[in-house]
């Protein structure tokens, strides 16, 4: 574990990968697909290097280009690719459908995305590629690979040696990359990340635990998740740690036995994810890993028993935002604390404003080096749109503990107001899954004519009854106004390609159910 200095993150990102190359050695194996093919620093850089001259041809200085792969070597190239010759990548998600992709390329700007004709394939995205060919230019990666001619091999072969001399040099202050939020509650926003936001966050994370060189990262997230993109890729390959790559986190039975085979001692995962993997890995499957970092949803106490008892594994309790790139706050494996997410990482600032109704802790804002310049939005004109002082509203209601240790309350919006009481959905949903611990159950609220608000439980357990949720809170000291008015039987619960539960399809599912 290293100390937090601020002028290590003051590097554009591609600049923070040469910077890993000189300290860890080219020949070093840097990441491995789910093919096994390894790549050492250096492949990784010549072939950013060739691919990128190519696209540079086919795209302009400073333009925002879509990047939509699965996690894997393809993902991570194309990244740097485009990062080596000064444009900014805008990592789309692949799952969020025609409409949420139009919207991205509307609020970013996007003209070109690049892709892959196997990934379509194997994904059955054709549907999906046909709308897209009448938005954006389409660039597959097997062509640009064909076009790959005398000069890109020698900007290739040169790259490596003399990166000075061909690589771009946007300032750490520019745009780095562009994210969308997941539009759980609504249309997706464009987050511009700068590339000193991006690097400082690695920092941030590398001062906070104690990360070694001889870890391996397993990593299934989606690269479009910021969450995988700067955890399970940038972090471990600008801390010297082999990134063992996955395309998709859905495959749960092949997952746990690729955590072996691969050597991986570091896991980064979803609740929702570790669960499944934990169910469906054999005995020993998941022994290896020193630890799992969690982010992007609560962690279930059940979820952590189950991992314990079956494989004897830590669970390390995280909290992010894509607009704080995304790491805010974490656990560490020499100071677990469950029901927290740890302390907030080095050198930001945080803020609690009060909320009506709600009598601890704030809602959360936040400012320091890992916070982006703004959003991108539809009504934008591609302009961004900063922040108030620098401070990002999270949107969270948390209290922060006297030793600085942070636990996430809910989501504002993701309060009901009944009968002048602020009552959480997320305590709801805890409620049920105590009683069912095997199903997934989302709180929704709807109007009330007497009450303000009423909530309706959506479950895919089709045994829940509020009878027994009336019971568990009777017992456990929970308020009767946390036990749901009603329940509504679905087969699944949606959920996202970054794991979170899809509340906009689960409350479609509740009205037309």
């Amino acid at each position: 574990m290293s100390r937090y200095h601020p002028r290590k993150a003051r590097k554009s990102i591609f600049a923070a990968l040469v910077r890993a190359r000189r300290q860890f050695g080219g020949k070093t194996v840097a990441i491995v697909d789910a093919d096994d093919r390894a790549f050492t620093y250096t492949e990784i850089i010549r072939a950013a290097f060739a691919l990128g001259s190519v696209l540079r041809r086919n795209t302009k200085a400073g333009e925002n280009v879509g990047i939509l792969l699965p996690t894997g070597a393809g993902s991570v190239i194309a990244f740097f690719a485009l990062l080596a010759y000064g444009r900014v990548p805008a990592m789309l998600n692949f799952t969020a459908g025609p409409r949420n992709l139009g919207a991205a390329f509307d609020v970013a700007d996007v003209k070109t995305i690049i892709t892959a004709h196997r990934f379509i394939s194997i994904a059955k995205l054709e549907k999906l590629e046909e709308t897209l060919k009448s938005k954006v230019d389409i660039l597959y990666l097997e062509d640009v690979r064909e076009q790959i001619g005398f000069i890109d091999k020698v900007a290739g072969a040169l790259g490596p040696i003399f990166p000075f001399l061909f690589r771009a040099h946007p300032s750490p202050d520019t745009p780095g990359v562009i994210l969308f939020t997941s539009g759980t509650e609504g249309d997706p926003k464009g987050v511009v990340l700068s590339h000193g936001n991006v690097v400082a966050n690695v920092e941030q994370v590398r001062a906070h635990i104690d990360l070694r060189t001889t870890d391996v990262v397993f990593n299934p997230l989606p690269t479009f998740h910021c969450f995988g993109l700067t955890g399970g890729v940038l972090l471990p390959l600008f801390s010297g740690m082999k990134a063992a790559l996955y395309p998709s986190p859905l495959h749960v039975k092949i997952i746990p036995e690729r955590v072996r085979t691969t050597g991986a001692t570091v896991l980064f995962a979803t609740d929702t994810f570790l669960s499944r993997y934990a169910r469906a890995g054999n005995q020993g499957d998941l022994d290896g890993l020193r630890f799992a970092v969690c982010g992007a949803e609560r962690v279930r106490d059940e979820t952590r028993a189950a991992v314990k008892k079956k494989y004897g594994l830590q669970v390390l309790e995280g909290y992010g935002v894509t607009e704080a790139a995304p790491v805010v706050a974490v656990n560490s494996p020499e100071d677990n604390r469950p029901g927290t997410v740890g302390r907030m990482m080095p050198g930001m600032e945080t803020r609690l404003d009060p909320v009506p109704g709600i009598n601890r802790g704030g809602r959360l804002f936040v400012r320091g080096p890992n916070v982006m310049q703004g959003y991108l939005t539809s009504g934008s004109m591609g302009e961004v749109t900063p922040l108030p002082d620098g401070w990002h509203d999270t949107g969270d209601i948390v209290e922060i503990d006297d030793e600085g240790y942070v636990a996430i309350r809910g989501r504002a919006k993701r309060f009901a107001k009944i009968a002048g009481e602020m009552v959480s959905l997320a305590v709801v949903e805890n409620c049920a899954t105590a009683i069912w611990p095997e199903n997934q159950h989302v709180a929704i609220t709807r109007p009330d004519p007497k009450k303000g608000e009423q909530i309706i439980l959506v479950s895919d357990n089709a045994d829940a009854n509020r009878a027994e949720i009336l019971s568990w809170a009777q017992s456990h000291g929970v308020p009767e106004l946390a036990v749901p008015r009603k329940i509504v039987h679905v087969p699944t619960i949606p959920v996202l390609g970054s794991g979170k539960v899809d509340f906009v399809s689960a409350a479609k599912m509740l009205d037309e159910a």
